[in-house]
């Protein structure tokens, strides 16, 4: 278990730097996610051939496989927008309500009772998100979009943990990356008619910064991640993954100097946050000590 454990804060750093190549590629948010979900495919593809993982599911099975692939592309094209509309410290904090929303659509997707220790730490990171959203009106926007993003992350999470448990991960995340650059490549034109850009092509340093993204953060990371969820609940991944902020801003305030961005309520809030995912922490441990709770 605490094996596991270090494979899910590995995962978490990762994390941390998919809003640092968001801030670093020019391209707007909706062609961005395009890219990194065509290339993950590409890339994916070959590492089923590579390990020679056996594609038996039907047709029926795939399509149902490929679904969540367009929750997670439409959290993407949300949390890149959170942070261009904003900055990166901003984006990846508003991720952190995934755990609410999971928290809420969890009982309601699996017709289960409400647990009232998700809810109330969930509502640390609640109350913690709202300190932030007032620090400065300017952000709002991207607030809302962050806000957004998460509830999209929550839905991915859920439907995911249910496939993980039948399913090869890397044969899960093949057919969701290329379902979500399908489902994206018929939106694009009508996203791009109310957003218009210059060029879709990528210059030479954009496609770079995506490549790294695509094998790293995410044919990498969600890789791991489903490997995570068959040993831990979807709750307790969700809420670790609200250090992804730590790392990140980190990461922002030395490269991108944020940190001039940002005021005393936006520290408050992010104490609170880190408090939600202590306290998860104890809670498990004490709970069941070597294992993950049934939540």
């Amino acid at each position: 278990m605490k094996q596991t454990y270090l494979l899910l804060h590995i995962a978490v750093i990762l994390a941390g730097f998919t809003g640092v190549f968001g801030k670093l590629v020019t391209l707007n948010e909706g062609l961005l996610v395009w890219y990194r979900v065509f290339f993950s495919s590409v890339i994916l593809f070959f590492v089923l051939k590579l390990f020679r993982v056996r594609a038996s599911a039907t047709l029926k099975e795939k399509c149902r496989i490929a679904i969540p692939g367009m929750l997670i592309t439409i959290h993407w094209v949300f949390f890149y927008a959170s942070i261009k509309y904003s900055n990166i410290s901003i984006g990846v904090v508003c991720y952190c309500l995934t755990s609410f929303f999971t928290a809420v659509f969890e009982p309601l997707i699996n017709k289960k009772a409400f647990r009232l220790s998700e809810l109330a730490l969930s509502a640390l990171t609640l109350l913690g998100i709202s300190l932030i959203f007032h620090f400065d009106v300017s952000y709002q926007t991207g607030i809302i979009l962050g806000v957004i993003s998460s509830a999209f992350a929550a839905l991915y999470t859920i439907y995911n943990e249910k496939l993980v448990r039948v399913y090869d991960s890397r044969l899960i995340n093949f057919y969701q990356m290329t379902g979500g650059t399908l489902g994206l490549t018929v939106l694009l034109p009508v996203y791009l008619y109310f957003f218009p850009v210059a060029t879709v092509i990528p210059g030479g340093k954009d496609l770079f910064y995506l490549v790294l993204l695509a094998l790293f953060c995410t044919v990498g990371l969600y890789v791991l991640f489903a490997e995570i969820l068959k040993k831990l609940p979807a709750f307790t991944v969700n809420l670790t993954f609200n250090l992804e902020p730590i790392y990140a801003i980190i990461l922002a305030f030395l490269f991108f100097n944020e940190s001039k961005e940002v005021n005393l309520s936006f520290y408050a809030g992010l104490a609170l946050i880190i408090i939600s995912v202590v306290l998860q922490s104890a809670r498990t441990q004490v709970k069941q000590p070597g294992q993950a709770p049934a939540v």
